[in-house]
């Protein structure tokens, strides 16, 4: 098996002087890609969650073509693991055999441990005397090791029917990332037709039904995991991924969904259970003991990364005042304890959060009611203003001004929210009551979707068009902390971060629905470290 390298990667760690290099970005050739899907392995490979010390692997084997992704039938294998210094594993630091089989749909996960900190790993598995195509993952940096950068591709939405994946092969092609934050709707569970590219089906689901049963979200997972592009980025970087609503059901919430019908598609419960399970086997991420995906990583000095699960706890979503009620959550109260402990007492330079749906205030025609006065109270108008998208944290006041006024209170700064779910970009300024205009307690970069519709493809328009542009200049109006919104392109953001800024670039794809889709820089915003208020930048990162 053939792989193509551009440069080893290391993360240079000597005192003040430290720098942090990138990954190279080519991993799987074409032929690399082909023989993996005619093989044992033909899902590809996946490292996730680097620490220090190790990294999480997966991949997926097909012991036989009647061992099909949820068929619940094949035999039970032995699948040998490789953690290598160098591609060609004349060095190899790690090994082990793991048994697979049909009561983990024959996927294999193996936390490494015992590596190196900041350095390059390649890794591989093994069966019936072939080899998976071949993987790089990184180790974090030491906990306490001062790096000077670290850059990150950020992404959202991949609808597999409304196109193909190049967003994910411009980022694995960059050659600059040290790792892939994925925000959620990794896939989505409609039935083909349901949700495509402007009503146009580009490349149909598998299965062609809704997914409702374990089976079902076993083979929704597997088509996705055949996807070239994304096979070559998840063999390029390791990646952290946290979950939206789509990897179940449309704005679900803790006890259901609005895709959800009750009495006809079953009981939520069961649902959801066979959702979280096909998912906990087909993807690199990390668990808690009771199952819980809400998580911190650190990168040296430099960073800290708290993945939120904004699905898993919150009450369902409400209108009118009924938003600002402190009874709701979109956290839970154990998950809100963890993040604002966590962002109060870190010592990093930067405080990231991965947060599946966007945190900024989206006002809508109307004055916020603490700028209203009793009238708004008479009026019924909620705290922070009536709002359009009740299932992002605007449907969810209490927890949100719960955690801006903890942040004022301890005098936390320097916290920047990385957003997908809305499928469109925008750069946002985080205020609510307590802050007023002028004194934002935190930025926010919301990243467009790989693929899922937004606002030109609802309105049946081409990107750029007038609507969408009236659009844009109504949000600003209403909205003057959002600094910058693009509502039609799609694509990805890469992240960029520095002891003097946070910096977010957005790239958006010529065509979406093509795979040869080339890709464009529209815009670039930052902020200084000590402050929450953004800046444009006038060219794309070096």
């Amino acid at each position: 098996m053939t792989n193509t390298l551009d440069r080893r990667t290391l993360l240079r760690l000597a005192g003040t002087s430290a720098s942090t290099a990138a990954l190279a970005g080519a991993t799987l050739t074409g032929s690399a890609t082909a023989q993996a899907a005619a093989g044992a392995f033909r899902h590809g490979v996946a490292s996730g969650d680097p620490l220090p010390d190790g990294v999480l692997l997966w991949t997926r084997l097909t012991p036989t073509e009647q061992a099909q992704p949820g068929s619940g039938i094949g035999p039970e294998a032995e699948v040998t693991w490789q953690v290598a210094t160098d591609p060609d594993f004349t060095s190899v630091l790690a090994h082990g055999v793991q048994l697979t089989g049909p009561e983990r749909d024959h996927t294999v996960r193996v936390p490494v441990a015992g590596l190196a900190p900041a350095t390059t790993y390649w890794y591989r598995f093994g069966y019936a005397g072939g080899w998976s195509p071949t993987g790089r993952t990184m180790t974090a940096p030491h906990l306490d090791a001062e790096i000077d950068r670290l850059r990150l591709g950020v992404v959202s939405c991949s609808n597999w029917e409304a196109g193909y994946f190049a967003a994910y092969r411009h980022l694995a092609e960059r050659g600059d990332l040290n790792l892939v934050v994925h925000l959620g709707d990794y896939l989505y569970e409609y039935g083909t037709g349901q949700f495509a590219a402007g009503a146009t089906v580009v490349r149909p689901v598998s299965p062609a039904h809704e997914t409702l049963s374990l089976a079902d979200y076993r083979a929704r997972h597997a088509l996705y995991k055949t996807d070239p592009d994304l096979q070559a980025l998840h063999a390029a970087l390791p990646w952290v991924i946290t979950w939206d609503d789509h990897e179940v059901a449309n704005d679900q919430w803790a006890g259901g969904a609005e895709n959800h019908t009750p009495g006809v598609e079953g009981d939520f419960a069961v649902r959801l259970a066979a959702a979280r399970q096909a998912y906990l086997e087909w993807m690199p991420v990390r668990t808690g003991v009771d199952g819980s995906i809400y998580r911190r990583l650190r990168f040296g000095r430099l960073a800290e990364l708290s993945m939120l699960d904004l699905r898993t706890y919150r009450s369902q979503q409400s209108s009118g005042v009924a938003v600002d009620d402190p009874a709701r959550t979109i956290t839970g109260q154990a998950q809100l304890s963890w993040l604002k402990s966590g962002l109060a007492g870190s010592n990093a330079r930067w405080k990231l959060v991965g947060n599946p749906v966007m945190i900024a205030r989206l006002d809508v025609g109307a004055l916020p009611a603490w700028l209203l006065g009793p009238l708004g109270t008479l009026l019924g108008v909620p705290q922070n203003g009536a709002v359009l998208n009740t299932d992002q944290w605007d449907g969810y006041n209490a927890d949100r001004n719960e955690l801006v006024n903890h942040l004022r209170a301890t005098g936390t700064r320097d916290v920047v929210f990385l957003t997908g779910d809305i499928h469109t970009s925008w750069a946002n300024e985080v205020t609510t009551r307590s802050t007023g205009r002028a004194n934002p307690a935190a930025a926010e970069f919301v990243v467009p979707s790989v693929t899922s519709d937004n606002v030109n493809d609802f309105l049946g328009l081409p990107a750029g068009n007038a609507l969408s542009g009236l659009g844009t200049t109504l949000i600003r109006s209403t909205n003057p902390h959002v600094r910058w919104a693009e509502l039609d392109g799609h694509g990805y953001g890469v992240l960029e971060v520095t002891r003097q800024h946070c910096r977010m670039d957005w790239y958006h794809l010529s065509d979406r629905t093509r795979r040869a889709s080339a890709t464009r820089w529209v815009a670039g915003w930052s902020v200084g470290v000590g402050s929450s208020t953004l800046r444009r930048e006038t060219a794309p990162l070096a």
